[in-house]
This record gives structure tokens, C-alpha cells and sequence, in this order.
């Protein structure tokens, strides 16, 4: 048995710098490795107490990788600028052989980069090939992540459309578009923003009051939809306006949930991406699509084995005793 136990921070996270392009590879092939049998994940276990407040575990166990993996997670409503954040994070790692704790991570950063990363790995396989217009609804710090993945994938990203109920979240995410040579927009006409969109990214967070507007019947013939806020934010009955509807693990998810927290009974889903990730569909650029989901523990995964290497390969983070 292991002495020690590595601890990462959020800092020593930040450090080691995991770019957009390896978050989403790494990600995608969690995916393939699931399809393939090498590893294995159970559902997200939940225990909400209220709109916007939960704690959930993610348990996840990668051949492939040689580690096992649970995140545990806490989400709270918090007010417009509140420095407290609304979600808080911890990953533990062991060694997948021996079962041997090897690493406490702190989980904030990799669950911006791991959320970002798989709806960039979804654009991959379903978003038209050229996009010049992405849509944030939402504009607090899962926008800032989502941006630096779909300007990567995208690198000919000309225009940001940015709706919030926060401003100054709006003007922060504007500027650090523009930084990254976009032209931006500051709107207040969700359908407007749904109609000149090649890409829409909805993180709506839950609260108290909160109705569905996002209306897909708006949306282009051909776009791409991820719904981070589990589809809270769409209106159910135009969810049929999709052609493909598409979750992480049709074995964790059937259905996109409402604003209640409850499964919708409007649209169920088609295609997942651990059958998507062995077996693109052809023509799925050329649809308007929808990948809505929880969060997959093996995304989770993987982000922290790259983590966890690239600290050991650069001396991050503390040695602790056990």
C-alpha cells in the first residue's frame, strides 16, 4: 500500500494546462474505449434537495487508463455575482489493478474542461463541418470553457451571440471573444439568436421561477444544440423540431429533462455517443441536432488521468501522508 496521496488543487489543475484539443480527444476516446468494453461507468447517483441543489456521485473504472475514479459533486443556487461558486467538486483516484488511492484532484477545473470537451466532442460528430456563428445562452464560467473548446474546433468562428441574465457576465464573455479575434453581440431576443446560429450552447442554471424559451423550431435547418443545462431551458413541446436527439449514455439517459427536473415526454433519444463515437452518422452535419446530457463519469475520467500525468511528469501538486 501506497504512503502517500497525491493532492492537485485547483491551481496545480490550472498548471497543467490540458488544452481544448487533448480535453475533447481524450474525451472521445473514453467514449470508444466504453463502446469497445475497456472500461465501465454506473449512471450518476443524485440526492437533490431543492431547484439548482444536489449532490451527486460519479463512479467510473477505466481498463484502459489502469485507474477507477469517483467524483463527488455539489451544486447550489447561487445569487448573480455571488463569489461563491454554484457547483464544487472533488475527483479520488485509485489505481484500477490494486484498488491503492493514488490521487485527490480538486474537480472544478476538470468539470468546466470535461463539460466543454464533450460538447465539443458532440460537435464533432454532429455539427455542420463549417460554423461561423455560435449562440451562448448563458454566460458565466461553463461559457468561458465552451468558447476556448469551440474555437479550437472551430478556429473560423467569426461571430458570438451572447444572451444572459447577468450583464456584466455578458460584457466578460464578449470581451474575451473579442480577445480571440470574434466580432460579438450583446442580445436579448432568444429567437434571434436561435435563428443566426450555427451552434448554440445553453447553460441556464436552475432556479426558483425559471420557464422554459428556447424554441428549436428557430434554429436553422442545419445546427448544432448542446444543452449543458440538461434542456431546462427548451421549450418541450418544439424539441421534435430536432433530427437527431443525442445524450452521452442512452444507458444513463432516455430523455431530455424540463425545468422541473423531470424527464419530458415530448422527444426521447435516438443515438448516444458511445455508439456515435465508433460509428458516425454520415449526414448528421446537414441536421439540426441536440446533444443534451448529465455528465458521463468516464469524461470525468479522463480528464484526470491526463491530469494526473502531466503533474507526475512536472512535479505539480503535494504528496500527502495517509
Amino acid at each position: 500500500m501506497s504512503s502517500t496521496l497525491l493532492y492537485l488543487s485547483h491551481e496545480d489543475v490550472r498548471a497543467c494546462a490540458v488544452t481544448p484539443g487533448e480535453a475533447r480527444e481524450a474525451v472521445l476516446g473514453a467514449f470508444r474505449d466504453h463502446a469497445a468494453g475497456r472500461n465501465r461507468s454506473l449512471p450518476k447517483s443524485a440526492l437533490a434537495l431543492g431547484p439548482g441543489h444536489a449532490f451527486q456521485a460519479m463512479t467510473a473504472a477505466s481498463q484502459a487508463q489502469a485507474i477507477a475514479t469517483v467524483k463527488w459533486v455539489a451544486s447550489a443556487p447561487s445569487q448573480p455575482g455571488s463569489a461563491v461558486p454554484s457547483v464544487s467538486a472533488l475527483i479520488c483516484v485509485n489505481n484500477y489493478a490494486t484498488g491503492t488511492p493514488l490521487a485527490i484532484l480538486d474537480g472544478n477545473e476538470i468539470t468546466l474542461v470535461r463539460t466543454a470537451a464533450m460538447s465539443a466532442a458532440a460537435a464533432s460528430l454532429l455539427a455542420p463541418p463549417e460554423a461561423h456563428t455560435i449562440g451562448f445562452v448563458g454566460c458565466g464560467l461553463q461559457a468561458h470553457a465552451h468558447l476556448a473548446a469551440f474555437h479550437d474546433l472551430y478556429p473560423g468562428l467569426a461571430t458570438a451571440l451572447l444572451l444572459s441574465r447577468s450583464r456584466g457576465s455578458a460584457v466578460r464573455l464578449a470581451e474575451a471573444a473579442a480577445a480571440q479575434g470574434l466580432t460579438t453581440e450583446i442580445v436579448d431576443d432568444a429567437d434571434a439568436l436561435l435563428a443566426r446560429s450555427d451552434l448554440v450552447i445553453s447553460m441556464v442554471p436552475a432556479a426558483p421561477g425559471l420557464r422554459p424559451f428556447l424554441d428549436a423550431r428557430r434554429m436553422k435547418p442545419a445546427a448544432f444544440a448542446a444543452a449543458v443545462d440538461t434542456g431546462r431551458s427548451w421549450l418541450p413541446e418544439a424539441l421534435p423540431a430536432f433530427d437527431l436527439l443525442v445524450t452521452d449514455s442512452l444507458a444513463q439517459s432516455q430523455v431530455p429533462y424540463d425545468v422541473d427536473g423531470q424527464p419530458v415526454t415530448t422527444a426521447r433519444f435516438s443515438h448516444d455517443l458511445v455508439a456515435l463515437s465508433r460509428a458516425p452518422l454520415g449526414d448528421a452535419g446537414t441536421k439540426r441536432s441536440l446533444f443534451c446530457f448529465r455528465g458521463f463519469a468516464l469524461a470525468d475520467l479522463a480528464l484526470a488521468h491526463i491530469v494526473l500525468v502531466k503533474a507526475r511528469a512536472a512535479g505539480i501538486g503535494t504528496s500527502l501522508p495517509r
